[in-house]
């Protein structure tokens, strides 16, 4: 079994009105590559006639983000063309590679009539050979989602990238990785092989669990060692996990505001074109 190396407790940064925790990056945590950042919007509840989430037009580059609506919505738009509004139990996942400009806000129908708003992003880090690719997004509803069972239907899996007893996850990632969503009912256990080398990424967004025997609570990401083959979790109350685990990148890392590259010089250049207009252009 792995062991727990460290528990990293997500701090509070205030979106607006927005409340927003962020477990990763952390001051003895700069990254488990190749997941890089993670922000934890509510749960919260939205009035009528609100104003939605705040993230209006922003370029990126360079890596990639999956987006994880438990509650409320979000309406995306990029300068790829691509658009869709993605409801309570859908994921969004959006390749930024060599560059574009992207919203996500809330759909015209959240703002009107407000309601419960839980929302979490997750950057993944691209590897330098897949850094400049051509961008793509996806957007999946609830119900379009690899789904399954386990313990006796305490556990639910909703398989997102990667395989798990023979079942494979709902969105073609362009590099190895597992990635999930699991909701555990108090007293649902489970265990998931993974080996030695890959990376662990674990964060109870909701709940308690023990994982190998130590009780972890919400807004808390477990850094593990790479000395074993295995975890397992148990729910010690109703909770939510996401799970994902890949190979390292061992890559040197420069992020700075929305681009992740890496060197300084990449970094320079992600600002230069999109000054210049090379991440395509924005029309509302």
């Amino acid at each position: 079994m792995k062991t727990i190396k460290e528990i990293h407790k997500a701090s509070y940064h205030p979106i607006a009105d927005l409340i927003t925790y962020n477990p990763l990056p952390s001051p003895k945590l700069r990254q488990i590559d190749p997941f890089i950042f993670l922000n934890h919007h509510g749960h919260q509840t939205y009035p009528k006639n609100n104003n939605g989430l705040p993230f209006g037009p922003h370029p990126h580059r360079g890596m990639e983000t999956v987006t994880f609506i438990l509650e409320g919505d979000i309406m995306h738009k990029d300068s790829g063309g691509h658009e869709s509004v993605i409801d309570a139990g859908g994921i969004q996942w959006m390749t930024a590679g060599r560059g574009l400009i992207h919203a996500e806000v809330s759909s015209n129908k959240f703002k009107e009539e407000g309601g419960e708003l839980e929302i979490l992003q997750l950057w993944l880090n691209l590897p330098a050979r897949l850094k400049m690719t051509e961008p793509r997004y996806f957007g999946l509803q609830k119900n379009e989602i690899t789904h399954f069972n386990l313990d006796n239907e305490k556990v639910k899996v909703q398989l997102i990238a990667g395989e798990w007893d023979n079942k494979k996850g709902s969105f073609d990632s362009l590099w190895p990785i597992f990635l999930s969503t699991i909701f555990i009912k108090s007293g649902g256990k489970f265990s998931k092989n993974i080996p030695t080398e890959e990376n662990i990424f674990f964060y109870v967004v909701r709940g308690k669990v023990k994982v190998m025997g130590e009780e972890i609570p919400f807004r808390n990401l477990i850094e593990f060692n790479n000395d074993g083959d295995s975890i397992a979790v148990e729910a010690t109350e109703d909770a939510v996990i996401i799970l994902g685990h890949a190979k390292p990148f061992n890559e040197p890392l420069v992020a700075q505001g929305p681009f992740v590259m890496n060197t300084q010089e990449e970094i320079r250049q992600a600002y230069q074109d999109y000054q210049l207009g090379k991440f395509g252009s924005w029309q509302e």
